[in-house]
């Protein structure tokens, strides 16, 4: 929803975008916001996660975790259960 709403800013229009954040009840902070990349070792986890994830459709982040480390992935549970909340799963 806001991704249609930061559409609507226009940074080279004479109102501060500030403002033009208030109008469209977004935060300032959202309109300057840039995602960081995804770093290389996540991508190569997240994708050994989503094969796994078709394998073990309902694995959690536990049992995920445990395949991984078995194939020496140094990872723990909780960095699991953050790339599986990013991916959807």
């Amino acid at each position: 929803m806001h991704g249609i709403h930061l559409e609507m800013i226009n940074k080279g229009h004479r109102l501060p975008i500030g403002r033009q954040a208030r109008l469209l009840s977004l935060s300032r902070g959202s309109v300057y916001y840039l995602p960081r990349p995804v770093p290389t070792a996540d991508l190569a986890v997240m994708n050994r996660i989503d094969k796994l994830h078709l394998e073990y459709p309902l694995a959690g982040s536990r049992m995920m975790r445990d395949f991984l480390v078995r194939e020496n992935f140094d990872i723990g549970r909780l960095h699991v259960a953050t790339l599986m909340k990013r991916m959807g799963i």
